[in-house]
């Protein structure tokens, strides 16, 4: 039973039957098949990959239109309210969960795994060059030498756009409850800027580490752990400046209001969700 905006109607909205779940089970059959013929080097591997895209891409832009159609058509009232700040929450938590591993892994070699093998007897059960230290060099003969990324210049900057946009983003936001429309357009789509900016510069950071730290995703656990860490990350910095991008383009067809605007809050709390993993990545793994 459909409910209105305003959570007037007692009963659940309940959805009437979908084809995007199907279209997501074939987008992800092809992203199996593909990906794992890229990596064995098949032709078909890319091929299918992008196919996987194609049908990602319609899938999304389907489901979510169908969403905002529903929601702006005043069938969404407090119970879907309810049920979207949990499923969101929940969905921030398990993204915590992700990157605690990542981080719990980076601590464990750091602190735990490279000391202790610093006590065994090199020449019987390692290589006779072993040094226990961080980052952790390996093999001489496996792993080429490399320099560890510091903190400065492009990872600090990295930090204050990145600070300066969470900043960007609650204006935004207040902007957005005073229903100050014009205030709300231009600090959201300066948020959206600064992303983009943080994004092109860890590209050109990557492309230093590899052309002149020698720091590769092989190298060793250090060079295996930075690109994890930090790449993922910004895969987070790309979907979150997406869904402000989208949030953006909702507004400006008159989506939204200063009492009804969950998915302008959603994107936000993800937003700075991805700031504060930035904070922990820049001290753990620039400084530390």
């Amino acid at each position: 039973m459909a409910s209105n905006a305003h959570g007037a109607a007692p009963h659940y909205f309940v959805p009437g039957p979908s084809k995007w779940p199907m279209v997501g089970a074939i987008a992800l059959t092809f992203f199996g098949f593909g990906m794992s013929g890229w990596v064995n080097d098949y032709a078909y591997g890319p091929w299918m990959m992008a196919i996987f895209l194609g049908i990602l891409i319609y899938m999304l832009y389907g489901w979510f239109s169908n969403v905002a159609a529903e929601s702006e058509g005043g069938q969404y009232g407090h119970n879907v309210d309810v049920s979207f700040r949990w499923s969101m929450g929940w969905f921030i938590f398990s993204e915590v969960m992700f990157f605690g591993a990542f981080f719990g892994a980076l601590w464990y070699a750091r602190t735990i795994s490279t000391p202790w093998l610093g006590d065994l007897d090199h020449k019987n059960f390692l290589w006779p060059e072993f040094a226990a230290t961080w980052p952790s060099l390996g093999p001489a003969k496996l792993i080429e030498p490399f320099q560890k990324m510091g903190p400065w210049p492009i990872p600090t900057i990295n930090t204050a756009l990145l600070l300066t946009s969470g900043v960007t983003l609650t204006i935004a936001h207040h902007a957005l409850k005073d229903d100050n429309r014009g205030k709300t357009k231009f600090w959201l789509a300066l948020t959206i800027l600064l992303g983009v900016l943080f994004l092109f510069l860890q590209g050109y950071e990557y492309i230093h580490a590899y052309k002149e730290l020698n720091l590769r995703l092989d190298s060793g656990i250090f060079g295996s752990t930075f690109f994890m860490l930090t790449g993922f990350h910004g895969f987070h910095v790309t979907v979150g400046a997406l869904m402000l991008f989208f949030v953006l383009m909702r507004y400006m067809r008159g989506h939204f209001n200063k009492d009804h605007h969950f998915a302008f809050e959603a994107a936000a709390w993800y937003w700075h969700f991805v700031d504060v993993v930035w904070l922990g990545l820049y001290v753990v793994v620039y400084w530390l």
